[in-house]
């Protein structure tokens, strides 16, 4: 008579292994744990560059907020209006077929430009982007949306592509260059 045994017969110590060696594993392993680690510290030490990057769009954006709620509030305050603008400011606008050179010249147009008679009641900020170059200049765009009264009461609405350039001299951010252009309604 013959017995069969059914199943795997193994006893201990004769499985053979095949496949990688334990070394090979092991060294696999921890080359995928430095990778995870680096991937970590990468996103660690980029996370304070981008909080000083949103510090500075957040700064530049507020100064440009101030300086159209100056104008809101008292359109012949242009020192209050121009404080954040560089003696060596330059701006294109659609009012001048030439660039205007300097915040002098800015100062004696935007004073006699409070003088009108109409005065700016809102004034918005939408789809701003800031981009930031080696933490000293920031460019800021937008589109201007703002509402003008005329002195009968009229409301007219105002719309501009517009661009500022701030650089950081010392500690303090300063607009040297803005370019205003006129954002036509669209065509129907």
């Amino acid at each position: 008579m013959t017995v069969a045994r059914r199943g795997i017969n193994i006893e201990r110590g004769q499985l053979k292994y095949t496949g990688f060696p334990r070394r090979k594993i092991e060294m696999k392993k921890l080359t995928l744990v430095l990778i995870a680690s680096a991937c970590c510290m990468a996103f660690t030490v980029n996370a304070p560059a981008q909080q000083a990057d949103q510090a500075i769009s957040d700064a530049v954006i507020a100064m440009t907020k101030a300086q159209w709620a100056a104008g809101i509030k008292d359109p012949t305050n242009v020192a209050e209006q121009s404080k954040d603008m560089s003696d060596d400011y330059t701006e294109f606008n659609g009012d001048f077929a030439t660039r205007l050179d300097g915040k002098a010249m800015n100062s004696r147009l935007a004073e006699a430009a409070g003088k009108a008679s109409g005065k700016t009641i809102a004034a918005e900020m939408a789809n701003p982007k800031v981009q930031i170059y080696n933490g000293n200049v920031a460019i800021l765009t937008y589109n201007y949306v703002g509402l003008t009264q005329d002195k009968d009461g009229k409301t007219t609405p105002q719309r501009a592509k517009s661009t500022r350039i701030f650089v950081k001299k010392g500690d303090k951010w300063t607009m040297v260059h803005a370019n205003f252009g006129t954002d036509p309604l669209p065509k129907q």
